[in-house]
């Protein structure tokens, strides 16, 4: 898959480089095209592991997931606190799906999104919903928390470096160098009520093989103060992103509609 995708097929590969040199202008041309190869190598073990999450036993993915800290979960439970976890385009995020039967809240709500495929969009439902999650559409996922009793049960899963529509391009700040619409959904429920969010870190160790460290975030102050969650949570995979460049999903045109944004924070 690699050697057809990266020497003949090049999907995306003009996107990738670009991408890459707007993020990393201090870098050298090879060094650009170096990551860009070990991004490709493990895009394609994604895919791979995107086709086995659909098999995968509940034994083998929590031998391949090691899921790390768990303590947190454990002290939002106690709080009487729901969980909203926040994670990147790290490899492989699809994999967090076991993390359901570890933690002691009864209802983990992985969100997707509406895909143009109807027959994609299903797939993705069917890789979240294993293993008793039970997945929820992002255009929904607002009003389920707010009408969901507060009271350390729920967690919900969101990959919260999404690009936003167009149209919901409203606050934007500078991430990998460039000015970035962020969505910040899951920013206006910090403000709003009392919950616990948790940052998803996440490193590939090998081949089939992922550790996920997780993080509380907490406010500077007495509680968040508006746009406080979602520059932490930037800020955070930044860092992430820069110790391993390779792993995060540089295909994807994440700056699109940066010329859209109404509101921007250096």
């Amino acid at each position: 898959m690699f050697f057809l995708n990266y020497y003949i097929i090049g999907y995306r590969k003009a996107v990738v480089l670009e991408n890459l040199r707007n993020a990393f202008p201090e870098k050298s041309d090879k060094e650009i095209k170096d990551i860009s190869k070990k991004f490709f190598s493990n895009f394609c073990d994604y895919l791979a592991e995107m086709l086995k999450a659909f098999t995968i036993s509940e034994t083998e993915s929590r031998v391949r997931m090691q899921h790390l800290n768990q303590d947190v979960f454990h002290q939002a439970k106690a709080e009487g606190k729901n969980i909203i976890m926040l994670s990147g385009h790290i490899f492989n995020w699809e994999w967090f799906n076991a993390l359901a039967t570890l933690i002691p809240q009864k209802d983990c709500h992985p969100v997707y999104r509406k895909m143009n495929s109807k027959f994609w969009e299903e797939k993705i439902k069917t890789i979240r919903n294993r293993f008793n999650n039970k997945s929820l559409e992002a255009n929904e996922v607002i009003k389920q928390i707010f009408r969901a009793p507060n009271d350390g049960n729920s967690a919900y899963m969101f990959v919260a470096d999404q690009t936003p529509h167009i149209s919901h391009v409203n606050y934007g700040l500078n991430f990998l160098n460039q000015k970035t619409p962020a969505f910040v959904g899951y920013d206006k429920l910090s403000t709003r009520m009392d919950l616990v969010f948790i940052f998803c870190e996440m490193k590939k160790v090998k081949r089939g093989f992922y550790q996920v460290n997780y993080h509380r975030i907490y406010p500077d102050g007495e509680k968040f103060v508006e746009h406080e969650v979602v520059k932490k949570f930037h800020k955070l995979l930044e860092n992430m992103i820069r110790k391993r460049p390779d792993n995060w999903l540089w295909s994807h045109r994440r700056w699109k509609y940066k010329d859209s944004i109404k509101n921007y924070d250096e």
